[in-house]
């Protein structure tokens, strides 16, 4: 189990970085990227993967469950023991006469457990502990391709955002050249010269704040992958995402079959179970074997006596009989584990169902928005077009241009959140259900190109 765990973070970036390959050779022989800067979206999972203090806590936390299992494993297996001692020994009888002689014992001992019921059932447990480790390293694992893919996306949303707004400050810029010309000849009135010169400045107080949710946005992607973004790759105009295939419920049963909290939490309900059962293996005899092979030459009360070669097999068995009521007490503490353990079981089953609907519906609200909005920017092209003819003919006034072009600029921007939303949505969605893999990140590395 903890061997395919930890082959999965190189599996990972393994297929990460060849599907790179394959698919970007044209780009990667144009533009090779600096050591510390990051391009593509593999390039941060793969840092990610090596970076990520949470990931290397949960490979920590699993090597531990490993290692409890072997001991707990450890603990059946014949056990060998070996004693030697060396003594100067004086002893002096009723008669006061005094005897002085070296004293050797040596012994060697093999034991091994015939009925242990606590050290089968803690073996049993461990198992299931390790499980549970495994899965939680999976949903850690799963997490940072998540949480890489959201940064990265944020990032390029905030950097088409910026590019947008510059060209909406381009075009409120070039209204307010002809406002100031046609003022200049006395054909406007001060107050549309004031409308367009608080709109341009509306607009570069927008792009201020955008510069800063772009830089915030890179920091982000940073925090979470030890590199800093380069150019990224940009959404391609034509990028077909899958639609969203089957039901809600669909959704809600593969999370309850493979989202890995639930897993995790399953495997440590039946960890609590053998708890209970270990705990009541107090009560019954606990049976083992024992070889002995002893050399010595002292006796009772360290007596000398000529060098004895003693070996003996034995049945050693052990009753409790009474403890003071402390094995009863574990018994309880491990019943309550048990129903706690049941208990969060329901609540994180409860969680993730919440959470897969909620992603199951904002990925079908992202698709029907996108549809919309592409109509809703078309609309607004249209209309800030005629606009400023309309203006040129004298037909509208300066404040419906301005209203026209933001209204075109704030459409573009609504459907660039909208295609980028589509896209982490449906990565959260995979997430949740316990169905997120190394190909789902390669599938959606196909949909960036160069800005180039």
């Amino acid at each position: 189990m903890k061997l395919k765990a930890l082959f999965i973070s190189a599996t990972v970036a393994t297929t990460l970085s060849l599907s790179f390959m394959a698919s970007h050779n044209s780009y990667a022989a144009e533009f090779i990227p600096e050591p510390e800067l990051g391009v593509t979206l593999e390039d941060f999972l793969s840092a990610a993967i090596e970076f990520s203090p949470t990931l290397k806590m949960a490979e920590e936390s699993l090597n531990i469950g490993s290692s409890r299992k072997k001991q707990a494993s450890g603990r059946l297996l014949p056990q060998v023991t070996a004693r030697g001692s060396r003594s100067d020994n004086r002893r002096t009888d009723a008669t006061d006469l005094v005897q002085t002689f070296d004293g050797e014992r040596y012994s060697v001992q093999l034991t091994q457990v015939l009925f242990n019921w606590q050290a089968f059932t803690a073996r049993s447990q461990a198992s299931f502990i390790e499980n549970q480790l495994e899965a939680e390293y999976y949903g850690a694992l799963a997490n940072l391709l998540t949480v890489v893919a959201e940064n990265y996306f944020n990032v390029l949303q905030a950097q088409d955002a910026l590019d947008s707004i510059a060209s909406e400050l381009e075009a409120v810029n070039n209204q307010l050249d002809q406002i100031q010309n046609l003022y200049d000849r006395q054909l406007v009135q001060i107050t549309d010269l004031y409308q367009v010169q608080a709109s341009v400045a509306a607009v570069e107080a927008e792009q201020l704040r955008l510069e800063t949710d772009l830089a915030l946005n890179q920091e982000a992607l940073y925090s979470v992958s030890g590199m800093t973004a380069g150019d990224l790759l940009g959404m391609r105009d034509n990028a077909i995402v899958p639609p969203l295939q089957n039901s809600i419920n669909y959704w809600v049963n593969q999370a309850k079959q493979n989202n890995h909290q639930i897993e995790a939490q399953e495997y440590a309900v039946q960890a609590a179970n053998k708890r209970i059962s270990e705990r009541k293996g107090a009560y019954m005899p606990q049976v083992n074997f024992v070889a002995q092979v002893q050399q010595t030459n002292l006796g009772f009360d360290n007596r000398f006596i000529d060098q004895n070669d003693i070996s003996y097999l034995a049945i050693d068995v052990t009753i409790p009989l009474y403890a003071g009521g402390s094995n009863r007490a574990a018994v309880s503490e491990a019943a309550s584990q048990h129903r706690m353990a049941q208990s969060e079981l329901q609540i994180v089953e409860l969680e993730a169902t919440q959470r897969v609907r909620s992603s199951y519906l904002q990925v079908a609200a992202a698709e029907n928005f996108i549809a919309a909005a592409r109509k809703l920017l078309e609309s607004a092209t249209l209309s800030s077009t005629a606009m400023q003819q309309g203006f040129n003919l004298g037909a509208v006034t300066s404040v419906d241009v301005l209203n026209a072009l933001r209204d075109q600029f704030r459409a573009q921007r609504d459907l660039q959140t909208a295609r980028y939303d589509h896209v982490k949505f449906l990565v959260l969605l995979k997430r949740e259900a316990g169905l997120l893999s190394a190909e789902d990140m390669v599938e959606v590395s196909s949909w960036l190109e160069s800005p180039n």
